[in-house]
């Protein structure tokens, strides 16, 4: 049996490294939703300046930030929900997808630096490197009181990682977290 969950758009989100994509299809296969990876849309130069190990400015995000919202709009246009991998990691950031979609519930994964650092350095195949992770820790600030959503610890198997989101979508109730 699919879960219901109570909203149609969740962005999961988070330090890269955290398990975004990771927990994001889990979430989306239970629920049925489209799954969009946001590094996916991120332009040829914004890669090429992370790659090279610079942080993205705001500037550099907003029109990425905007292309997240405008694939919100076109999957939710073919009635199907969406989970979003996507960083956002300041509220200004989640607040431009919110523009999009503003029952949008936020999934913050939350975890040491030092586990999140081990999760980097052993992964293969990103453009990301490790010397980024300090400065997405100084950007990440938590959910605020008016976003929807709950903050999750990756320390946990993914498996209960998954169900306590599920939780919070499909009942309102968040075990053992603030939302």
């Amino acid at each position: 049996m699919v879960p219901v969950a109570r909203a149609r758009v969740i962005v999961v989100l988070g330090v890269t490294g955290s398990g975004k994509s990771t927990v994001g299809r889990s979430v989306a296969q239970r629920l049925e939703y489209d799954f969009c990876d946001a590094d996916d849309l991120h332009s040829r130069g914004n890669i090429e300046k992370m790659a090279s190990g610079q942080p993205l400015s705001d500037e550099d995000r907003r029109p990425w930030l905007n292309a997240v919202g405008r694939r919100i709009l076109e999957i939710l246009a073919q009635h199907n929900g969406v989970v979003i991998a996507c960083s956002a990691l300041k509220k200004s950031y989640r607040d431009i997808i919110r523009d999009y979609e503003p029952s949008s519930f936020f999934v913050l994964l939350s975890g040491s630096q030092e586990l999140i650092l081990s999760r980097v350095v052993a992964r293969k195949g990103s453009f990301m490197p490790p010397q980024l992770l300090s400065s997405q820790f100084a950007t990440l600030e938590p959910l605020d009181g008016d976003e929807v959503g709950v903050t999750i610890d990756v320390v946990q198997k993914l498996e209960t990682i998954v169900q306590q989101i599920l939780t919070a979508l499909c009942t309102g109730e968040n075990p053992e977290h603030d939302s």
